[in-house]
């Protein structure tokens, strides 16, 4: 279970989706995956080809995540519902925004979720046992992805029921005005602060390799991250299309 080896300090290694396709989720989820976030930020997946994706992610054994558009508890209440075992929540810039996404996934009076019966609870036949899962099953993530959020950085991360937090890079260099400047010497003290307030409030930390670089991985998983999401399934796409591409244009040119 991911909350249980987040809590234990255990290595976890995801991926992300923004295909709306059930095949893409199903070739990820036997991959071997601990689990997989259903991106609805960044991509065009509606709520009910999310719906279909949690599905096949779950029943593959796989803990099925969701990035959320926004901090939105009716958006966090749908997909919960859909049968999604936690959430990955963007801009988390105060402990009252982390509040409110885990309230959001919880039922009164621990949190301030409606009730409803759809999937998760098993249409109906399983509302007792998802009453009692639901209490402390749900997985929330947030993210630290704007400069905002370094100054309460504390506060965010000891927010009760918080299990974890993952980098945005590219959103936190946009917000301190050096874009895309990850070896900036601003950008690096900002990724070493939320590191290790990460480390001193046994909060575990995440970090999202973009790219299916092998050695980018081993270094995050060296660097002590433990919710890594290893690439995305359109750069998996991209990048093996265009090596296969460029083999065989090498090949052709040294047989000419």
């Amino acid at each position: 279970m991911l909350k249980r080896k987040l809590q234990s300090g255990q290595l976890t290694l995801g991926s992300w989706i923004s295909l709306g396709h059930p095949a893409i989720a199903e070739i990820f989820a036997n991959a071997g995956f601990d689990w997989l976030v259903v991106d609805l930020e960044h991509s065009t997946i509606s709520m009910e080809q999310a719906g279909d994706l949690i599905r096949v992610i779950d029943l593959a054994g796989v803990t099925p995540l969701v990035r959320l558009t926004c901090n939105e508890p009716n958006q966090i209440k749908r997909v919960m519902d859909a049968g999604a075992h936690g959430i990955v929540v963007p801009m988390v810039n105060s402990p009252e925004d982390a509040i409110r996404a885990v309230e959001a996934t919880r039922y009164a009076p621990r949190g301030a979720r409606g009730v409803g019966l759809a999937r998760a609870q098993k249409y109906g036949a399983g509302f007792q046992e998802y009453l009692e899962w639901q209490k402390d099953g749900p997985v929330v993530i947030v993210q630290i992805e704007h400069k905002m959020a370094l100054e309460s950085l504390d506060a965010i991360l000891s927010v009760k029921d918080v299990d974890g937090f993952i980098i945005g890079p590219y959103d936190l260099s946009c917000s301190m005005g050096i874009p895309g400047e990850f070896e900036h010497p601003e950008f690096l003290d900002a990724m070493d602060l939320i590191k290790s307030t990460g480390e001193r409030l046994s909060c575990p930390g995440g970090i999202h390799v973009v790219e299916p670089d092998q050695q980018r991985l081993e270094q995050a998983i060296g660097d002590g991250y433990r919710f890594i999401a290893y690439s995305v399934d359109i750069r998996m796409l991209d990048v093996s299309a265009r090596k296969g591409v460029q083999s065989l244009l090498l090949n052709k040119g040294s047989n000419c």
